[in-house]
């Protein structure tokens, strides 16, 4: 099982909130993020728009790791109503620019996963993931000690990705 060298924030988050959805009426974890008091620091939200929000992501693959999502949870792209679709996609690229601006990468990764058997974590509510990516950021941590290393704790990455955000 793939492991990470820091969270101790994991359990209560995981605890709290990451079955959320699964049954028929309960908010997603996604509609409970948007919807929660906290402010934006805490909940990670980076951009919010008409239709859709950015968020980071709690579970990252790497730092500056987001995800793009719909306000409306939906399943599939061909669920999305032409504004949601549009947007969703404006907000990918915006994430994509901040992320270059935030992070200088050698690349960017970006990608979702549509139903459980896609590897979706929550099926229900569909999500872009985009995330920073180095020539040799994948090294004998991930491959053979199933650890991924994290250089910066979500706050930091939260501020460098709504500064890079809002600079855009």
């Amino acid at each position: 099982m793939l492991e990470r060298l820091w969270a101790p924030w994991r359990s209560q988050y995981v605890a709290g909130i990451a079955d959320a959805g699964s049954d028929p009426g309960e908010a997603t974890l996604f509609e409970q993020i948007l919807a929660a008091p906290e402010p934006e620091e805490e909940t990670g939200i980076l951009w919010r728009g008409v239709t859709c929000f950015a968020v980071l992501n709690a579970f990252p693959y790497g730092s500056g790791h987001l995800m793009v999502v719909p306000n409306r949870p939906v399943a599939d792209l061909a669920d999305l109503s032409d504004n949601e679709s549009d947007e969703l996609w404006v907000a990918v690229r915006a994430a994509v620019a901040a992320i270059r601006r935030a992070y200088n990468p050698d690349g960017v990764n970006v990608g979702l996963n549509l139903g459980a058997a896609a590897g979706a974590g929550i099926p229900g509510h569909l999500h872009v993931h985009c995330l920073p990516r180095w020539r040799g950021d994948t090294n004998f941590m991930t491959t053979s000690a199933e650890t991924r290393v994290l250089p910066e704790p979500l706050a930091e990455s939260w501020s460098k990705l709504r500064s890079a955000w809002e600079d855009g």
